[in-house]
């Protein structure tokens, strides 16, 4: 093993510092743009106009499709794939690049993962769904996404179901929340569908709403860990009087279901809550913060930074039939999220406004699987419950697992959310000393470096050609080519270390992989 002083030498050389000033480009970014503007963009502009912000340059093509990758199916580009793209001449390459992304197996995986994060899909405590029902729960979810259910049909099916818990998947949204109560019901419901928190409202409203829920009930069966989740047949040959949010009050027939006639209103097409929830969670999703932020507190006094945007979405949603790919479509392909992420000015609010691109870190299970597919290793996980589906073989990737019990060292270190309540913030993507002293020091990612069949073969492709092994290093971690002082300072880092080849690729990935630029969205 190299000195630690001699990496971190290195790693000084190739640190990226993400404040660069605005006259930096290359690589980052282009004169440019190669796409026109869409409707995203002509909103976000005109607000920029008016807070006096000018929007970045353009990022460049690497930047781009390491972006896209990133953010639509969490995985890193292949070089291969790099090379395709920034040899291609198409002008609508990036159109095409997103249109492929959505269409991959991984956007099921990695938007499956966002989702049970939201859904609170965990077999332990407090959630306590069991092994059995997060399967279900996660296949379903994973389908629905894979074959682009529309997303009121989505809602609907989580509000409305009713059985077992293990034959009919979408019940597990009333069992995958603390409490059982009508009023904990309502608030988990107003936080996935509504982006707002009930405890913010006054206490008639919230048992207005409350009342919607307040004849579900959970019975067991003789299946070990089996519920049924259904309306409780007992109750009196009544009315139920319930209140809407928007102060609407209702009589519920005794034969009509409340959760129904709920939903009835939630997905009208001029619900005022849910189509705005919906594009405000996926915006914050691909933009690192929602336009409405947190995207689960939307609520009078927290007003969206660009309400002509929000709007603008809230009626493409609409629109094009709750088809959220279509969203996806608009804001991937929007000059907006092609944005450079250097800002043009030193304003604090460019990130606020959009007027570049928000840097933030990988997420853990992302990060992990990135350090996997370098190193060509798998993790090792675990699981309180010993129970067969809490094995977990070592090469399946960590953006799919369906668990959110099932976890590792790394990931609690690196902020995984522990799905107890569907709140965003339960993520927390924020560097720690601790992380930056695991990445320098890990016995675990030198073995992955030391170990890597990955980069056995890239040392072989390039034998003998020192420049070449530092653009094959830089290509399968970075996604582009190092620029001409990068290479200057590698091959004379090398050659003033007295390294041998080998040494001085593990050397040189290992700086990199301490660099902001591979462990940073950007």
């Amino acid at each position: 093993m190299r000195t630690l002083a001699a990496v971190l030498a290195l790693c000084a050389a190739f640190l990226w510092t993400l404040t660069a000033p605005a006259a930096v480009h290359a690589p980052y970014e282009m004169a440019q743009s190669p796409v026109p503007a869409n409707g995203v963009d002509t909103r976000v502009l005109a607000n920029l106009q008016q807070h006096g912000l000018e929007p970045a340059n353009p990022c460049s093509d690497a930047v781009f499709i390491r972006r896209a990758y990133l953010d639509v199916i969490g995985t890193l580009p292949m070089p291969m794939e790099v090379r395709f793209f920034l040899q291609d001449n198409r002008p609508d390459k990036r159109a095409v690049l997103v249109d492929g992304l959505l269409a991959r197996d991984e956007f099921a995986d990695y938007w499956s993962m966002k989702w049970c994060d939201a859904l609170r899909v965990k077999a332990e405590f407090p959630i306590n769904l069991w092994p059995n029902a997060v399967q279900a729960y996660h296949r379903w979810i994973h389908d629905a996404l894979r074959s682009n259910m529309p997303y009121d049909q989505f809602a609907r099916a989580l509000l409305t179901s009713s059985g077992s818990n293990f034959r009919v998947a979408p019940v597990n949204f009333y069992r995958a929340i603390q409490g059982r109560k009508p009023a904990d019901i309502a608030g988990a419901v107003a936080l996935t569908f509504m982006g707002t928190r009930i405890d913010k409202w006054s206490e008639e409203k919230r048992n207005g709403m409350a009342a919607f829920f307040s004849r579900i009930v959970y019975k067991k069966t003789d299946e070990w860990k089996e519920e049924i989740v259904c309306l409780d047949p007992k109750l009196p040959d009544a009315p139920c009087p319930a209140t809407l949010p928007d102060g609407v009050t209702l009589q519920i027939a005794p034969d009509q279901d409340p959760r129904a006639v709920f939903a009835a209103w939630l997905l009208s097409k001029d619900n005022p809550w849910f189509a705005k929830a919906a594009v405000n969670r996926v915006w914050c999703w691909l933009m690192g913060r929602g336009i409405v932020h947190e995207p689960d507190d939307i609520r009078p006094d927290n007003p969206p930074v660009d309400p002509e945007l929000l709007a603008y979405l809230e009626r493409e949603l609409v629109l094009s039939g709750c088809d959220l790919r279509h969203i996806y479509k608009l804001i991937l392909n929007s000059r907006t999220y092609q944005q450079s992420f250097i800002p043009r000015g030193d304003s604090p609010d460019a990130e606020t406004y959009f007027a570049c691109y928000p840097v933030r870190r990988m997420e853990a299970e992302v990060l992990i699987d990135a350090l996997d597919g370098i190193g060509g290793t798998g993790e090792s996980y675990s699981s309180a419950i010993p129970e067969p589906l809490a094995f977990i073989p070592d090469d399946q990737r960590t953006i799919t697992l369906a668990d959110g019990s099932t976890t590792s060292a790394f990931l609690e270190m690196f902020g995984r959310p522990t799905r107890d309540t569907g709140l965003e913030s339960e993520r927390n993507n924020q560097s720690t000393d601790a992380q930056r002293l695991y990445l320098l020091n890990s016995t675990a990612i030198q073995k992955k470096i030391e170990n890597s069949q990955r980069l056995r073969g890239l040392m072989q492709g390039g034998k003998g050609r020192p420049p070449e092994l530092v653009r094959r290093v830089y290509m399968n971690l970075l996604s582009r080519p190092p620029t001409k002082d990068e290479m200057e300072s590698a091959l004379a880092y090398a050659k003033t270390q007295g390294l041998l080849p080998r040494q001085a690729v593990a050397d040189l990935v290992w700086a990199l992989i301490n660099s902001k630029e591979f462990l940073y969205r950007h």
